[in-house]
């Protein structure tokens, strides 16, 4: 919560600094923290019931939003690789959670089987972002039940962070050989390459505190490639660009702290992994698309980490959990 909170001073600094508005940033360090404290409070009493109800609601949301009339960009479409494929991964990794928490064979199938609708529901959606960050969620909590440790596992889930996010980066500075950067950015829109270009510059030109938080579509619209919602969408760069090394700093921090608040989890370490890889998904997807600049999806995020770190406040938990911290690692029946 420190840091959540250094994120929003941080803001607030640069804002004055720099002129700007921070309302955004301020809204999503908000539904963060109240996703996370609400998800600690109800992951307590309902252990499986809550992230269940998650799982289903997420995926409800992302059926839903999508047919919604452009309206501020808190309310407008998801689009089918930001939100939409954000939250889709966020429900996979709720339903997978319950189905680990739960020692009812019956209801951990159903659970399952939740889970898997997901990957066909991103396709009848028409995301192919939503479809594969899904199967990838999926894929991990499956292999999540043969682990015997969580350690090595979260810290290949931030080295695979940092590599996303690199990879961005030398996009957006051109370091890649032609091939591979074509390639690259020929999964993305013709605009985009050009947008993360923009912001790059302007993280170079002003490294310190940034050009002030939501200036990027003062400032950053070079050529016309500037979108709508005038953002560059890409997490990393807009902190960059509007806020400075620290802002990318902060940034990073908060992605770390909570690897690290599910390492130290008193949860079944198939429920922190699973966690862990749906929010690894969600980072990837917010370095290349604008998933982070929708409430539903950062509060979606707080509430499953929220979910991943409670303490259930049953005694047959309790006991298993203090004691352990490994759970059963029974994998999804077939």
């Amino acid at each position: 919560m420190i840091l959540l909170g250094a994120c929003a001073a941080w803001s607030l600094i640069t804002a004055a600094a720099r002129g700007g508005r921070p309302e955004g940033l301020l809204l999503a360090v908000l539904a963060l923290a109240a996703g996370y404290a609400a998800g600690r409070v109800s992951g307590a009493l309902l252990p499986v019931a809550a992230p269940c109800v998650g799982a289903a609601a997420g995926l409800g949301l992302a059926v839903a939003l999508p047919g919604f009339s452009p309206g501020p960009w808190y309310a407008g479409p998801l689009g089918p690789a930001g939100g939409t494929a954000a939250l889709l991964a966020l429900a996979t990794g709720a339903a997978c959670c319950a189905a680990w928490a739960t020692r009812v064979p019956a209801l951990r199938t159903g659970l399952a089987a939740l889970a898997c609708a997901t990957v066909p529901a991103g396709l009848a959606l028409g995301s192919a972002a939503g479809c594969v960050a899904g199967g990838a969620v999926l894929l991990c909590a499956l292999a999540a039940g043969s682990a015997h440790g969580r350690g090595r596992w979260l810290a290949g889930l931030a080295v695979a962070a940092g590599v996303v996010t690199a990879a961005l980066w030398a996009v957006a500075a051109g370091a890649l050989p032609d091939g591979l950067a074509g390639a690259l950015g020929g999964w993305f829109p013709a605009h985009r390459v050009p947008q993360w270009q923009d912001a790059l510059r302007l993280a170079d030109h002003h490294p310190g505190l940034g050009v002030g938080p939501g200036r990027f579509g003062e400032l950053g619209d070079v050529g016309g490639t500037l979108p709508a919602d005038g953002r560059p969408h890409s997490a990393p760069l807009q902190q960059a660009a509007e806020q400075g090394l620290v802002g990318v700093s902060l940034l990073a921090a908060v992605f770390c702290w909570i690897l690290y608040a599910l390492w130290r989890s008193a949860r079944p370490t198939p429920v922190a992994l699973t966690a862990g890889a749906a929010l690894t998904v969600l980072a990837a997807l917010a370095s290349v698309s604008n998933a982070l600049s929708f409430t539903p999806v950062t509060a979606g995020a707080g509430l499953l980490a929220g979910w991943a770190t409670a303490r259930p406040w049953s005694a047959a938990w309790s006991s298993r959990d203090a004691g352990q911290g490994t759970g059963s690692n029974r994998p999804f029946p077939a």
